[in-house]
Formats: structure tokens, sequence, C-alpha cells
């Protein structure tokens, strides 16, 4: 046990000082109370939804948010690119469905952008009559109170803007369950750590409640038509005026949709690609959550039993545990423990990925190829 060797082994500790962190403000999280406030103060709410193309289940998530117990008004806007899109029927049999419903079906975003989710935006943000506005993305199924729980914070003063959590139903294959490891183990545990460490500064597109005088502040939709990571640029440019993002424990549903692992990488590489852009050190910061090859490294350095169980037992118990503190604990999700055996198969999925992300400077996007440059896309030509 050389010194050098001593401080190697101290170096692959450092992740199991981060999980140790992330399991203490996963349980803070989840340990906080929100009040609510009287209904009387709820406001009208705008709801956009920008559409393009059909996700799995699409009637029953866009269902789910006519059926809100909201004690004021609310209106659906949704745009999609033109009446070929094979959602626009679907939309369609919405209206016929819930006549007592504001629903209003917009084709066209108006405006040319690489961004065709802001684009569309943009032009419901013009279309919209109420000042407080909550946009989701398109796959996202609610329960009843949904309106309720997301526009409460926003009575509160100084709340700028409000975005939660959200979990998969529907698992139909092993990408879609790894996926949902991967947000219970990883995704999650780091936005609560963020959250304890510099607070609320970004936003998740499954759910965005703010105002349209927030949005204006920043220059609105139009602002970020060419920019990636749009909602993450919500909360922070939000959060830069001065304004408190809300995160909720309260969580909303998604159907997944990976036919493959291939399907999984391409979407998880993407993200990662886009996160190093936006935030190059945060990024690289990441190495220092990668207990299993610290884990291994560790054992190379010193094969030893002892040394062996000193670092893997408390691996396994830590990223175990994590996993069922947000999944089964505070989402209340059932069955979260039938996949614990998956999380160190995530962990080396997201190692590679995260190695992968250094190469990258082009992201694909809906069978589209586009290269980040100064923080904004560019479309790449089509090859001949």
């Amino acid at each position: 046990m050389t010194p050098l060797r001593i401080g190697l082994l101290g170096f692959c500790a450092i992740p199991f000082v981060y999980y140790l962190l992330a399991l203490y403000s996963t349980w803070r999280f989840f340990h906080s109370k929100e009040v609510q406030p009287d209904p009387s103060a709820f406001p009208p709410i705008s709801n956009l939804k920008p559409v393009r193309g059909l996700d799995r289940d699409a009637y029953e998530n866009f269902a789910s948010l006519c059926r809100q117990d909201y004690p004021a008004e609310y209106e659906l806007l949704f745009c999609v690119g033109d009446e070929t899109d094979p959602a626009y029927p679907i939309l369609q049999q919405l209206q016929r469905d819930f006549p007592n419903r504001q629903i209003r079906i917009f084709c066209g975003s108006q405006s040319t952008a690489v961004n065709d989710k802001c684009a569309k935006l943009a032009r419901l943000l013009r279309e919209a009559q109420y000042e407080t506005v909550v946009m989701n993305d398109s796959d996202v199924r609610v329960s009843p109170d949904y309106l309720r729980t997301c526009v409460a914070p926003l009575t509160r003063p100084g709340v700028g803007g409000v975005t939660c959590l959200y979990a998969s139903v529907e698992e139909a294959t092993f990408a879609d369950s790894l996926q949902t490891v991967g947000m219970n183990a990883d995704f999650f545990p780091g936005i609560f750590v963020a959250r304890e460490l510099d607070g609320v500064k970004f936003a998740l597109g499954t759910t965005i409640a703010t105002t349209r005088g927030n949005l204006a502040a920043f220059g609105g939709y139009e602002a970020l038509m060419d920019r990636p990571g749009d909602d993450l640029l919500v909360g922070r440019l939000i959060a830069e005026q001065g304004k408190r993002m809300e995160l909720l424990p309260y969580v909303v549903e998604t159907v997944p949709d990976f036919a493959s692992m291939g399907a999984l990488y391409q979407k998880r590489l993407r993200w990662m690609t886009v996160m190093r852009h936006l935030r190059p050190w945060g990024h690289a910061g990441l190495i220092f959550t990668q207990g299993l090859p610290f884990s291994l490294l560790a054992a190379l350095l010193m094969p030893r039993p002892a040394m062996i169980l000193g670092f893997f037992v408390p691996y396994f118990v830590l990223r175990g545990l994590t996993a069922w503190m947000v999944g089964g604990w505070g989402m209340k999700r059932k069955g979260t423990w039938k996949h614990m055996w998956m999380v160190p198969m995530w962990d080396a999925f997201a190692g590679v990925l995260w190695l992968h992300s250094f190469t990258r400077n082009t992201i694909q996007w809906r069978d589209h190829e586009y290269r980040i440059s100064d923080g904004a896309l560019v479309a790449v030509p089509p090859q001949s």
C-alpha cells in the first residue's frame, strides 16, 4: 500500500460520496411538503401542445388533458405541421368527443425554424387567450388533478415557473425498462443533487407551467428557435430573472416508444451531446458519478477479496437504494425492485454514452441531422 496506490484508491471512492449526496438530496426532495393555496386563486390557463407525428396511445394522452378537475377556465391549443400529420384526425376526434372543452387546432408554425417545436410553441403563445400557460410533451398522460397541482405554486410570490417528474407506463420492451432504471438511478438523483446545491435552474419538457410575461422577458420561444435543449433553457432563463423555479414531486406518466436498444441509445446520446454543449464543465464532472468503472479500477489496483468487496458491496447497495428511493419510495411506482439487477447494466450503458458524447458535434432528431455550433442548431444538408 504505497502512498500513490492509497491516493488512487481514495480517488476511486469519490463516486460513493456523490451517491450519498444523491440519497440525501432524494430524501430531502420527497420529504418536503407543498401547501396548496385556496382554489379561488387559480387563474385561467392556456395549455399549449406542439405535436408532430403520432405517439403511442396518442388519443388517451390527449384526452387525459380534457378530463381535468380544474376550478377555473382552461383551453387546449394544439399545433401540427399541416393537415397531413397523422395526429390531425386524432385531434379532430378529440374535439368531437369533448365538445364542452375549449380545444383549438392550428396547422403550421407560421415561421421557419430549426427547432420546429419552439416555432410551434411561439405560435401557440400568440394564439393563447390567457396569461398563465402550461406546456407539455405530446406523449404525456396526466391525472385529473394535474393542472391544479402544477399551477398552484405560481400563485405564490417569487415563483416564476413550475416543472415536475415523469415516469414511464406500459413498458413493452427491454429498452423501455432500461430507460426507467436509468431515470430512477441516474437522471432524477442528478437533478435532485443540482436542486440541493444550486436550486432549480432548469425545466423538464413533460411540464412547464409559467406565464406569458415570464417567457416574454427573455424573448419567448422566438429566442429559442435555433437552440437545443429548449426545455432546460426555459427554466434557466426564468431563474436568471430572479424568479424561482419549482420542481414538484408530482408524477405525470409518459408512454415509452423504444422499439430497440439502438433507439434508446440514439435518444440518450442526443441528450448527452446537447448537455456537453450547454453545460461543458458539469458534463465533464459526470466522471465522478461513475461508480462502476472506478470500482473496477480499484479491483485492478488491489486485487484482494477484501478490497474488491469493499468497493463492490457499497456500490451495489448505494445504487440499488438510490433507484428504489426514487422509483419505489418517492414516486411510488410498483415493481421497482424487479429491475434492480439492471442498475449496473445501466451504469455501463451510461458510461459508454458519456464517452461517446465527447466525439459528437451533431445530433439526430426525427430523421434529420443537426450540428451544434456556438450553442445553436444548424441543419446538416443531406448528402446526395
